[in-house]
């Protein structure tokens, strides 16, 4: 015999459970588009996003040209400043809890990039730049680790791939034997992607996976392509691109499982090229262009080609192109998209919470009771 609280949780679930499945008939995947772009900017990007927040930069007009690494709660207002003192320029490129990553230069780094880790002010930087390196960069973050990238007389002046886990003394160089430049972009649990390239790649730059040493890569080139990239991972999958020419005339958007002959092609039909740059869960984001589109236009997929959902849809009409770069658990999703060539704005394509998914249930019972 079930009791009347349990009764009433079974409703209550039947109910959302009917909301799902409604706005997916009806509608399909449901956004909402908040623009993200703070007043006095020219121009913004959201690259990175965990939880409730975004990070990306903006061009502020007292830095003339330079750009401010940036980060934001959900609105254009709520946007704050991470530019340290001493710095001409930042970028924050992503997020993590309360702390994120970038890099930034000024007098303070004698005027080359460093890689910076943030804790939610400008204030609160630490420098990850390694002793004995000249520069350096921070792209991706997940839970205690870093990644990116930098170069120095140790590198032969080459980019290699860089882990860290909060601090510069903290860096693993990450660049394999055979390989004389790297790349790492993203990075999850004990794992980070990117891209290398040397003698054993003819070369080309080949998407890499590590498990947080140099001797431990996989190349995921797949079969048949001239190149590719990996750009962010998730659990045991990875996304990135490959071309599949030598003159990188064709890329195409890809998704794999760890190994290289696992790989799943995301181009749509009717895109001539596509790259996928986030992935959390199930889902994965980036831009696509071809004749349906005229532009780049900010793409989300669930695994397949097919699969895929046109986000720029969500835009108003004052955009002309877009691109998706990071995605959420719950499939929240920051990027850009332009207002015109040159001036983009950081976007928040944001799902609705389960409170809104129940009142549309409870509408869509409402309208089936009346027919």
């Amino acid at each position: 015999m079930k009791t009347h609280h349990q009764q009433l949780r079974m409703a209550l679930f039947a109910v959302i459970v009917l909301a799902v499945g409604t706005v997916g008939q009806a509608w399909g995947v449901i956004y909402t588009a908040i623009d993200l772009h703070p007043r006095g900017c020219s121009s913004s990007a959201a690259i990175g996003i965990s939880g409730t927040q975004q990070a990306g930069y903006g061009y502020v007009s007292a830095a003339g040209s330079a750009s401010h690494a940036l980060l934001w709660n959900g609105s254009a207002a709520s946007c704050v400043d991470l530019n340290p003192s001493g710095f001409d320029s930042s970028t924050a490129s992503g997020t993590s809890g309360t702390q994120q990553v970038g890099y930034g230069l000024g007098p303070a780094t004698g005027g080359a990039n460093h890689a910076l880790l943030w804790n939610g002010s400008a204030a609160s930087y630490v420098d990850l730049n390694p002793s004995g390196f000249d520069y350096s960069y921070g792209t991706r973050f997940a839970g205690t680790q870093q990644v990116g990238e930098g170069g120095g007389p140790g590198t032969g002046g080459n980019d290699h791939a860089l882990l860290w886990n909060g601090s510069a003394a903290s860096y693993v160089d990450l660049n394999p034997s055979g390989f004389d430049r790297s790349a790492a972009y993203g990075t999850s649990g004990t794992q980070q992607v990117g891209r290398g390239a040397g003698p054993v790649t003819a070369g080309n730059f080949h998407a890499l996976l590590w498990n947080g040493s140099p001797d431990s890569y996989v190349d995921l080139n797949p079969s048949g392509f001239a190149g590719s990239e990996g750009a962010d991972i998730s659990g045991t999958q990875q996304v990135g691109y490959g071309w599949v020419s030598a003159t990188r005339r064709y890329e195409h958007a890809l998704l794999w499982n760890g190994s290289a002959d696992s790989f799943v092609d995301l181009n749509p039909s009717g895109f001539a090229k596509s790259w996928a740059a986030g992935i959390s869960g199930t889902q994965q984001v980036g831009w696509g262009r071809g004749p349906v589109t005229g532009g780049d236009h900010a793409l989300l997929w669930n695994g397949s080609a097919d699969s895929y959902v046109d986000l720029h849809q969500f835009l108003s009409s004052d955009f002309i192109y877009s691109r998706a770069i990071s995605v959420t658990a719950n499939g929240n999703i920051v990027g850009y998209g332009f207002v015109s060539p040159g001036h983009a704005h950081a976007i928040l394509w944001q799902v609705p919470e389960p409170a809104t998914l129940l009142l549309l249930g409870l509408g869509a019972v409402t309208l089936r009771k009346r027919r």
